[in-house]
């Protein structure tokens, strides 16, 4: 990187060259950033207004609204959607906003005109307080950019109706990446107890009880998440129990009461945050499984995740297969998955693979 580099400011539009001087593309440059270019198109000429960006929004809702009957989804998937650095989820006439680069910080204003003139929301909330801003240099800040939001929202998924905290919640307020698990459990869940551990705000629970489960627990150390679920369960019309308890340690006090459910979920909160955690944050999953299969009943169904995108899907699965060991249960996979359709996989970005799920009966 010579001296000019260095000296533009982080998140500039800037030309991709090759070291024989053919021009590659076009993309947002960060001279203090591990990644250094964030590619926006393979024209070098392409020009980057507020044209260019409702031509890439328009594209993703044409294709959430063929994947999707109802406006609750994640438009906008960062690179896998062409817009790198760009969430964007969608909860009716209520938008939140991302973004987690230095070129999607200065084009906000370009990007929020064109989220008007695409979708002309009622709500647009900005919630940039995801870590990875840090690493673009870049402050925290959470804030409503039009118009007001004094409650959490309603959304639907799956023909359910959930409430997503979208000023206090976890990451954007709703995990809709998970929505085809939910399903995958739901189905399975019918006259069965379920525990749905990390419940946040009972994804998977209320879509179990309306399955038709016996009796459905659900689990997380967040008062106000438990406060979500139960919440939702009104709206659906259905009972769940809610239990605040750190999870481990729940896992372990139903092992000892010698508890089993015929279905238990287990998708927590990444434990690989850095490349730096991955040997401790691989042992948590291998721990994780453990408990959670001694708490399955023969013949009964165990769903564990992993949202840490530095621990690949091999890796994962060996994790799961020695918690399992450990824990004296066989069984076989049924289902092995990731994220949603509206959480695309970019081709030549692995990392955007980051969600895996494994859906096992265990005997």
């Amino acid at each position: 990187m010579d001296a000019a580099a260095k000296e533009l400011v982080p998140g500039s539009l800037a030309t991709v060259v090759d070291a024989g001087g053919e021009r590659l593309g076009v993309g947002h440059f960060n001279p203090h950033s591990l990644i250094a270019l964030r590619l926006l198109s393979t024209d070098p000429d392409a020009v980057v207004d507020q044209a260019f960006i409702v031509h890439r929004l328009r594209r993703c809702l044409a294709l959430r609204d063929r994947l999707f009957g109802r406006p609750f989804y994640r438009l906008v998937h960062a690179e896998a959607d062409g817009l790198p650095g760009l969430i964007i989820d969608r909860y009716g006439e209520v938008v939140v906003v991302q973004a987690n680069t230095a070129g999607m910080e200065l084009m906000l204003p370009m990007i929020l005109d064109a989220i008007d003139e695409v979708l002309a929301p009622a709500t647009v909330v900005l919630k940039n307080d995801s870590a990875v801003r840090k690493l673009e240099g870049l402050d925290f800040y959470d804030r409503i950019a039009k118009g007001e939001l004094s409650e959490p929202v309603e959304l639907e998924e799956n023909g359910a109706r959930f409430l997503a905290d979208l000023a206090g919640g976890q990451k954007t307020g709703w995990f809709f990446d998970q929505r085809d698990n939910r399903q995958a459990v739901a189905a399975l869940a019918v006259g069965r107890s379920v525990a749905d551990f990390y419940t946040y705000a009972g994804g998977f629970a209320i879509l179990a009880a309306r399955a038709g489960a016996a009796q459905v627990v659900a689990v997380d150390r967040s008062e106000a998440s438990l406060a979500l679920a139960d919440r939702a369960a009104a709206l659906n019309d259905v009972t769940i129990e809610t239990v605040r308890a750190e999870v481990f340690a729940e896992m372990e006090r139903l092992a000892a009461a010698r508890r089993q459910f015929g279905v238990v979920i287990a998708d927590p909160p990444a434990f690989v945050k850095s490349r730096k955690d991955l040997a401790a944050g691989a042992k948590g999953y291998r721990k994780m499984t453990r408990l959670a299969a001694a708490l399955v009943e023969p013949g009964g169904f165990l769903l564990v995740a992993s949202c840490s995108h530095h621990l690949d899907a091999p890796a994962f699965a060996e994790e799961v297969r020695h918690g399992l060991s450990v824990a004296g249960r066989g069984g076989r996979i049924l289902r092995s998955a990731g994220a949603a359709a509206d959480h695309p996989v970019h081709p030549f970005l692995p990392e955007s693979a980051y969600l895996k799920a494994l859906l096992l009966q265990l005997d």
